[in-house]
């Protein structure tokens, strides 16, 4: 009877949850064909226009078009990550648009990795070489809200608000205790004193070359933030790191006083100080003055009927429907859309695994079609290959380094690193004509490992579950979950490690020019910035992806190309259409998780299925 009730009542909420979505589906067709009729349209762009950079969603390299994977059931709202290269790409558009005068950065809380930061950071210093002015706005300032913003000309707070400037902080979090209180024992065999990825499963601590890895790694990166900061609001870096320490900015006042911002307005008033910026007329801004002098006398501000009418805030999402800037050589803009060359991009991100990429995870057989496909086309004169990877199976790295091989010897291959390009992200680069990485990337940790996790005590004590079997020879069953590795297995998995550590310098030695010897000695899984990175000659230069895509341009010797992404979308209809027959109710509607538990929780799950032996990053390393 109670299994007739739990049928039953699954087979209602199936029932309830189809409607939804094809209800939703419904909305969806409907809502897709009014955005494709605004698509095709493009903004009315005034004179004296601002771009209102507001970075409030999570950025990626390549964010899903799958509408179902974006939006929030909770709270009914569509929380579509910003693609990276977007932005970037309209901060130039910007700066060359005659009718936009500059950026208003809002960013209340940015959900966005160090490199990232970095990039759209030098986006918008180079966007001022332009002539155009940047005012940031924030209510709060966070460590990586405020590295960005301190490129502005004018820095505002809400005078109720606050800041955080406290140095960075490199955190892991270890499960050794609780693995064995459950009786689980993470057998681990690994080469590399700095492969650290299998610590949070055998310590409860980090290892001391762990922490010098992590210690050296963590101070580049702030010695590169504190002197960016120090030359943007012309304050030592001495007193920089003296103000960290000592905790001295918690206030607005105490920012104001450090000289951190330019003054503590409420964002009303920035919006009048704006709109003074904007070009308007002369009248205009005569009236703007004398309001603004009448209402200096009162300590409450309040937003005047129509104060901000002729303030011409454009968004990121009207700007990225702006076919060409105002201000362009339209002839070469005509050239380029005439020309067949093209630049093939192709986004490698998340885990490296075999098979297709799914879930955020790089597929081997995804990723070596795509590099197969821009290799083969003829109007593909060079690849980028876009990295952004911890790593993964050593197998599947192979399989994708093997593609980018076959590339390199027909043409030109550039590698552009994100904000991972460790362990598995770095084979698959090695072999490119040349890398670019972020001063902030973490790459290199150029070692080997496998887990084995025996469950026989969780098993046996915890459940009372028991196993026995029949072989035909010693090891039939070896490797398995359910019994310690005997000598003769460890061996053996030992022997397959160091065949494929050996495998992996020997493939960086040959692509990067260097001895095994010299590859050996960086690598032993440890992991480096992106500068430190250049000084071992791991990494050719500092730069993002379209630093990248120019000198894929220039080896290729074309001046004229489009871009084309690789791997193709995913059509998200097709998706929605799989997950249903999969009944994967919590993949399509993206209930909300804690999402700092699903990551430690992630990295667990990760231990556990992991097949084979992996070439991985320190496991996922939070940074504060």
């Amino acid at each position: 009877m109670r299994q007739f009730f739990k049928i039953m009542f699954a087979t209602i909420i199936g029932f309830f949850l189809s409607l939804i979505i094809l209800f939703m589906i419904g909305g969806g067709i409907i809502a897709g064909i009014a955005s494709s009729a605004n698509d095709q349209k493009e903004p009315s762009i005034k004179e004296g226009s601002i771009l209102h950079l507001k970075l409030n969603r999570q950025i990626k390299d390549r964010p899903s078009d799958n509408p179902f994977e974006t939006f929030n059931f909770a709270t009914l709202e569509d929380e579509s990550p910003l693609s990276l290269s977007k932005i970037i790409e309209n901060i130039e558009k910007a700066s060359k648009d005659e009718r936009i005068d500059g950026i208003y950065l809002d960013i209340q809380s940015l959900r966005a990795n160090m490199s990232s930061t970095q990039a759209i950071r030098r986006a918008l210093a180079e966007f001022k070489e332009s002539g155009k002015f940047i005012v940031a706005y924030n209510e709060d300032y966070g460590q990586n809200e405020y590295y960005l913003c301190s490129v502005a000309d004018e820095i505002y707070l809400n005078p109720a608000g606050g800041m955080t400037f406290k140095g960075l902080s490199a955190q892991l979090m270890f499960f050794k205790d609780a693995l064995g209180r459950l009786d689980i024992d993470m057998q681990v065999i690994r080469h590399g004193k700095f492969k650290s990825a299998i610590e949070p499963f055998v310590r409860n601590d980090m290892s001391p070359e762990n922490e010098a890895q992590l210690r050296k790694l963590i101070d580049g990166i702030w010695a590169s933030q504190l002197e960016e900061i120090s030359s943007a609001r012309k304050i030592e870096k001495a007193e920089l790191n003296r103000i960290a320490d000592s905790l001295l900015i918690r206030t607005a006042d105490d920012a104001l006083a450090f000289g951190f911002v330019d003054d503590l307005l409420y964002e009303d008033e920035v919006k009048e100080l704006l709109r003074a910026k904007g070009s308007l007329s002369k009248s205009e801004i005569g009236n703007q003055k004398s309001e603004n002098s009448d209402s200096d006398s009162t300590d409450v501000v309040k937003e005047s009927k129509g104060s901000s009418k002729n303030l011409n805030l454009l968004t990121l999402t009207e700007l990225n429907k702006l076919k060409y800037a105002k201000g362009e050589d339209m002839e070469l803009v005509r050239e380029i859309r005439r020309s067949k060359n093209k630049i093939a991009v192709i986004f490698a991100e998340g885990e490296i695994v075999s098979g297709k990429s799914n879930d955020g995870r790089m597929g081997s057989e995804t990723i070596a079609e795509a590099i197969r496909k821009a290799r083969k086309d003829e109007e593909v004169k060079a690849i980028v290959l876009r990295v952004n990877s911890p790593g993964g199976s050593a197998l599947a790295s192979d399989v994708i380094w093997r593609e980018t091989m076959l590339a390199k010897a027909e043409k030109p291959l550039v590698v552009s690193m994100g904000d991972l390009a460790a362990s598995g992200g770095y084979y698959i680069s090695c072999g490119a004509n040349k890398i670019y990485a972020e001063e902030s990337t973490i790459t290199g940790s150029i070692g080997v490992f496998g887990v084995i996790p025996n469950m026989q005590g969780m098993l046996n004590n915890k459940l009372g579950i028991y196993t026995d079997e029949v072989n035909t020879n010693i090891n039939s069953d070896g490797l398995t979950p359910f019994r310690p590795l005997s000598n003769t297995e460890r061996v053996a998995v030992k022997t397959m490690i160091e065949e494929i550590y050996d495998d992996f310098t020997s493939k960086v030695a040959n692509g990067r020019g260097m001895s095994q010897a010299n590859v050996d000695s960086i690598g032993q899984g440890r992991v480096w910035s992106g500068m430190d990175a250049i000084e071992i000659g791991l990494v050719d230069e500092i730069g993002g992806l379209e630093s990248a895509i120019a000198s894929a341009a220039e080896l290729a010797e074309v001046e004229k190309y489009k871009l084309k992404e690789l791997p193709e979308k995913e059509d998200p209809m097709m998706k929605l259409m799989q997950q249903l027959a999969n009944q994967s109710y919590l993949k399509i509607f993206n209930f909300p998780m804690a999402t700092k538990a699903e990551k430690y929780y992630r990295t667990l799950e990760q231990a556990f299925e992991s097949e084979g032996i992996y070439t991985r990053l320190p496991v996922d390393i939070i940074f504060n």
